[in-house]
């Protein structure tokens, strides 16, 4: 008989547990985002999750992105319950500081920048509804997607269906939600179409967070010969009403979490936004081992809001963007010797011009007379970008690559406030090389070592202030500020033990020099500096498995030590008097959570297919997402403790004919526990604090109906 493995041993002890399925076949995820190119996940030398689209519609009703991305590790997404802010979303701690919208990560839907040059993005620009799945790549390898340190969050619209089908959704929710959604898809000939239109409503837990939208998403796609493939995509984002309830104290979070913060309500402090974007990406196979794609996108967004200061004076603000670019990349393979080579090389422009005007509101209105602030603003990225994969053997492969970085940006002062002069421009480059090395131990076990340096510019927003001898933010255009650079280092491992087994385990270190970060929070206003060095160690783990044919488990777990590495100076503005006061080394960097941990066990009565659709039959998961402690300022003086909490999802489904039908039913936060949702970062009021729902329940239903 042959002699036992360790490996054999491990099989039989799982079988114990009853973690080994008797039939199973390997999941095969195929990504795009480490390599632009597509390949099994298992393979891509970086940590990479895909989120399918069987997770993004058992994970609630397809508003926030929040839903199903809290299964990727190294993520953190804090639901501020404000739509008026966008989600506050972080990849190994960057973008952690953004009040409003998402920063520090590249999010790309279809291929198409849903990112400004400046780095600036927004969450809700992704029609979950319509989405098929959904990529997070993180470390070294983001790198190559430009202004970007955290990582790259991808986007991809569903395939049009091989006949005409019907979708309809509809969901209803505690506090007023209301989720419509309509999606029709059909292919004649070389033509597929899926067009989908949703609206959504919600009262809001607190007072003054009430919000309504509509979305559309379109794509198009058809082939005029065969090695040509089109892609068009339009969607649009209409957002009327976006109430913002503003953050609070922490006496006043525990008194009551559901009040609107100071003046919230008085100034009736909202956010109103209207997007529309029309994008092509093209795809020419040159031949078996080579292609090129090219994209050209054109798109402009609204944005007005209704603040409130900390005097209780109200202001307004309204931006009107314009942005556009194009890129063109060449993949191909062939061998170098005998070594064979993936390549992967283009160019990227990108450009947005913006309007900012603002000026005093009072009760939710703008007040007669000219406005306070009045300046056109620009920003462009023009880059290159190459990338190389040599499997040099069996066992081991090398990534190499570099991506050449420029963005500049310039501001015209159109008011002249005493006649100063607000305007100036600001440039920065940056060359982002990378190197990595895999070792394809077996089939089931590869092993990776990778080495990046990234940069990440001030947004418009950022630079939109200066600090002044009064110690107060002043809008003038600060040309000081400086981009940060950063150091990745990471080493990972991906495992699939069992067929339909798979972990992955990936530990980092990132040093960072001009970190940004706040100089003054003064009124809901803020200027930034640069700090010296931070540094961010941390470590990711995700586990994949189904067993007895009828049960599945998922988990997500990371753990991160950000501090700031050497000492700094801020302007602290508290009750209205500014002082002066020293970070020192060892401040942890607000806003991200020290630990984060999901677990999902679910139950089905049929069988698990081993495809992507998810079965007929009942079907029932019991979530467990934790988090821990989250400093609020930079002195750590303030800060949020962590969170356990527990949802119940419930799904039923029928199939008729070709027919399906879909009862969905959630009780999130089963506890009832309190806890914040979300952190203001180094807010001025002391209001750093945005709480999260209680208790809270969903029920919908999902009908697709083929017309033939």
């Amino acid at each position: 008989m042959p002699r036992p493995t360790s490996h054999s041993y491990y099989l039989a002890a799982l079988a114990a547990l009853g973690l080994a399925p008797a039939h199973a076949q390997q999941l095969e995820d195929v990504v795009i985002s480490a390599s632009r190119a597509e390949m099994r996940s298992f393979d891509a030398p970086a940590a990479v999750q895909r989120i399918d689209r069987q997770a993004i519609e058992s994970g609630g009703p397809q508003i926030n992105l929040s839903e199903s991305l809290v299964r990727a590790p190294g993520l953190t997404i804090l639901e501020r319950q404000n739509y008026a802010q966008d989600l506050q979303i972080s990849i190994r701690g960057f973008g952690a500081r953004s009040a409003f919208g998402v920063r520090g990560i590249r999010l790309m839907i279809d291929g198409i920048p849903a990112t400004t040059p400046d780095g600036q993005g927004q969450s809700s620009s992704v029609s979950l509804t319509s989405t098929d799945r959904i990529e997070v790549l993180r470390g070294p390898l983001a790198q190559l997607y430009g202004n970007s340190s955290g990582g790259v969050i991808q986007a991809f619209t569903k395939e049009a269906s091989k006949v005409p089908t019907v979708d309809y959704q509809y969901y209803l929710g505690s506090y007023g939600l209301r989720r419509a959604d309509y999606q029709f898809s059909d292919t004649v000939g070389d033509f597929g179409l899926v067009a989908d239109y949703g609206t959504f409503s919600t009262d809001g837990y607190r007072a003054n967070s009430a919000a309504e939208r509509k979305q559309f998403n379109g794509k198009l796609s058809f082939q005029p010969n065969e090695q040509t493939k089109v892609n068009v995509v339009f969607n649009q984002f209409d957002m009327p009403l976006a109430q913002d309830p503003l953050g609070l104290k922490q006496d006043r979070l525990i008194a009551d979490p559901t009040e609107a913060g100071p003046n919230a309500i008085k100034n009736g402090t909202r956010k109103i936004v209207s997007q529309s974007q029309l994008g092509t990406s093209i795809k020419y196979v040159l031949d078996a081992d080579s292609s090129i794609s090219t994209r050209v996108y054109y798109g402009t967004r609204e944005n007005l809001q209704y603040q409130a200061t900390a005097l209780g004076a109200g202001t307004w603000v309204n931006l009107g963007r314009t942005y556009y670019g194009t890129g063109l990349q060449y993949n191909g393979r062939f061998n170098w010797g005998d070594v064979p080579l993936e390549v992967a090389g283009g160019y990227e422009f990108d450009r947005s011009t913006e309007r900012r005007t603002g000026g005093a509101a009072a009760a939710g209105e703008k007040t007669a007379g000219s406005p306070t602030r009045d300046e056109d603003s620009q920003a462009q990225n023009s880059d290159f970008f190459l990338q190389t994969t040599a499997h040099v053997s069996e066992q081991f492969s090398l990534v190499g690559g570099f991506r050449q970085s420029n963005v500049s940006f310039n501001s015209t002062d159109n008011y002249l406030l005493d006649n100063i002069d607000g305007s100036g421009n600001a440039n920065f480059g940056a060359s982002s090389p990378v190197l990595g090395i895999t070792w394809h131990a077996d089939d089931t076990l590869n092993l990776y070592a990778n080495y990046g340096q990234g940069f990440e510019s001030p947004t418009l927003a950022e630079m939109a202030y200066s600090t002044t001898s009064l110690q107060r933010p002043t809008p003038l255009f600060n040309p000081l500020l400086n981009a940060s650079k950063s150091r990745h280092y990471e080493i990972g491992a991906k495992w699939t033990p069992l067929r339909q087994t798979r972990l992955d385990f990936a530990m980092y270190q990132i040093d960072t020099t001009d970190e940004i970060v706040s100089a003054v929070n003064s009124g809901g206003q803020t200027s930034f500096k640069n700090a010296p060095g931070t540094t961010r160690r941390g470590w990711e783990f995700a586990l994949n498995t189904q067993f007895a044919n009828h049960f599945s488990a998922s988990l997500s777990a990371s753990s991160i030590d950000a501090q700031y590495s050497q000492e700094f100076s801020s302007i602290f503005v508290v009750s209205n008097v500014p002082s002066t006061r020293t970070v020192s080394a060892g401040k942890k960097i607000p806003g991200i959570p020290q630990a984060s941990t999901f677990a999902e066990l679910a139950w089905s009565s049929e069988p698990l297919s081993t495809g992507k659709k998810a079965p007929n039959g009942t079907r029932v998961a019991l979530e467990w997402q934790q988090s821990g402690r989250i400093f609020a300022n930079d002195l750590n003086t303030e800060s949020a403790d962590g969170r356990n909490v527990f949802n119940l999802a419930l799904s039923q489904r029928w199939a008729w004919n070709q027919a399906l039908l879909t009862l969905y039913g959630r009780l999130n936060n089963i506890a009832d526990e309190r806890y914040v949702g979300s952190i203001i970062v180094n807010q001025s009021a002391l209001q750093f604090y945005e709480p999260a729902m209680p208790q809270n329940w969903m029920v919908g239903l999902s009908l697709s109906v083929p017309l033939r």
